[in-house]
């Protein structure tokens, strides 16, 4: 049956989008078929650079979340992409609890992934607490480390969570900065990374030479890490 991969971490600003994107990217390059789903109404990634693979999911709508279960209970050989914004965590266990989404996946036989993106800072750890905490081994986690603001995850090592997660079978990838400049003209663009990395020079809006190879050298790390854990 299906692997749904919730993309989340409840803290604005540590890139799940950018992560939602990537393994976005990986499932189409490696012609992995997949449905995204996309729960931001303001600043959707998924919709906005993979249109052609993405809904919208308004997350305090029970109807709307149901559909990301029943795609993948009517496309088991897809796996399902969901990029969670940012303070959509209480609606999403609510739903789950009431719902008993945990329940149904393990009767068809579902695997529910959530991928904790996080930065180097206390409060993704303290998130990362709290889901741990609240789920348990009903889920299977990926902490995914993204260096936007560093390199050095000493507060995570540290602190008994992630040791917490690794007792609960949670895998790790780390994600490189991207050099801003870079991502922010493929963002200007509204271009997919396969579009950014492709495409003519006056198509992608002025992203060089040397920018663009940054970008591939960039993808073919994050890639590797996606490999390591599987998707």
């Amino acid at each position: 049956m299906a692997n749904i991969h919730l993309i989340g971490g409840e803290k604005g600003g540590v890139g799940k989008s950018v992560v939602a994107r990537v393994v976005a990217q990986y499932l189409i390059d490696k012609e992995l078929p997949f449905l995204g789903f996309d729960t931001d109404r303001s600043h959707g990634a998924l919709l906005r650079f993979y249109a052609d693979f993405a809904s919208p999911v308004v997350v305090d709508r029970y109807e709307s979340l149901d559909a990301v279960m029943e795609a993948a209970a009517e496309h088991p050989d897809r796996r399902i992409l969901v990029d969670l914004a940012a303070q959509t965590h209480e609606a999403l266990v609510k739903w789950m609890d009431e719902s008993g989404v945990l329940e149904m996946a393990g009767e068809l036989g579902m695997t529910l992934n959530y991928w904790h993106v996080m930065d180097s800072g206390k409060d993704s750890v303290d998130l990362l607490k709290k889901l741990l905490d609240r789920f348990g081994d009903r889920l299977q986690y990926v902490l995914v480390l993204n260096q936007l603001r560093g390199e050095n995850f000493e507060l995570l090592e540290t602190s008994g969570v992630l040791a917490q997660a690794e007792a609960l079978g949670a895998r790790r990838i780390s994600l490189r900065r991207l050099h801003e400049p870079v991502i922010n003209k493929i963002d200007t663009g509204s271009l997919s990374f396969w579009a950014a990395k492709n495409k003519s020079e006056p198509e992608v809006k002025g992203l060089g030479l040397l920018e663009r190879q940054r970008l591939k050298v960039w993808l073919r790390h994050a890639y590797e890490q996606l490999d390591s854990v599987g998707v």
